[in-house]
């Protein structure tokens, strides 16, 4: 069944957690804490603490950013794949789960959206479509409009590698891959539009990753905003 997304954060502000490791310089993350996840040695909750100061905020994780808490309020993902390798742990996981892949259509714990496929890039206006964009981290953000958002600040928002890093964490297993086969030039394709149709909407979005490869938003640091 499709889903109809309500504006539930009605001229709110939303964060929405990326998969870029910029996220662990933004939040002051020891080294040492870092290194371990990197490692896979230590559990992802374990940043949880270090993020603190957004626990009260609404907030999307994206794919993995589920491991970090049950403070996160909705889990959106549009891989697949994802779902597959982690179906258990985002059905017990407490947060909402929003996907706009076709597989997920009938599974009950998932609300689900279609990718509107004649508004490939930017932000459409229909509440039950997103806008795919190439990737998960900015369909997202047009969740973040539906659901009412005013404001949105994007963290692990990269589309780059920061110190050889994907990633904040190593679960899919990237670190063996060939760096050609790195997203980041079609991830990168769809927010030159998100930034227009927003200005339209007058929707502010703010970039805390101050060396984010997207240019097209204010680039802010976490500890000026909260």
């Amino acid at each position: 069944m499709i889903w109809q997304v309500p504006k539930i954060w009605e001229n709110g502000e939303v964060w929405i957690i990326g998969g870029g490791s910029s996220i662990i310089q933004q939040f002051e993350i020891p080294q040492k804490v870092s290194q371990k996840v990197l490692e896979m040695k230590a559990s992802i909750d374990i940043y949880s603490p270090f993020l603190s100061k957004i626990h009260d905020k609404h907030v999307i994780g994206v794919n993995a950013a589920y491991l970090i808490g049950d403070w996160i309020d909705i889990i959106f993902f549009g891989d697949k794949g994802f779902y597959l390798s982690h179906a258990r742990g985002l059905a017990g996981h407490s947060a909402m789960k929003v996907s706009c892949n076709p597989y997920l259509n009938n599974i009950n714990w998932v609300k689900f959206v279609q990718r509107d496929n004649t508004k490939v890039r930017g932000l459409t206006d229909n509440p039950k479509k997103v806008s795919w964009n190439y990737n998960s981290g900015a369909a997202a953000i047009n969740l973040a409009v539906h659901l009412g958002a005013k404001k949105i600040v994007l963290l692990g928002f990269d589309m780059k590698l920061q110190n050889n890093n994907q990633h904040w964490h190593n679960v899919y297993n990237t670190s063996n891959k060939k760096r050609f086969h790195l997203p980041f030039e079609r991830h990168l394709r769809g927010f030159p539009n998100i930034a227009k149709d927003a200005e339209k909407l007058g929707v502010e979005i703010l970039n805390a990753s101050p060396d984010s490869a997207i240019t097209v938003f204010k680039k802010v640091n976490v500890k000026d905003l909260v």
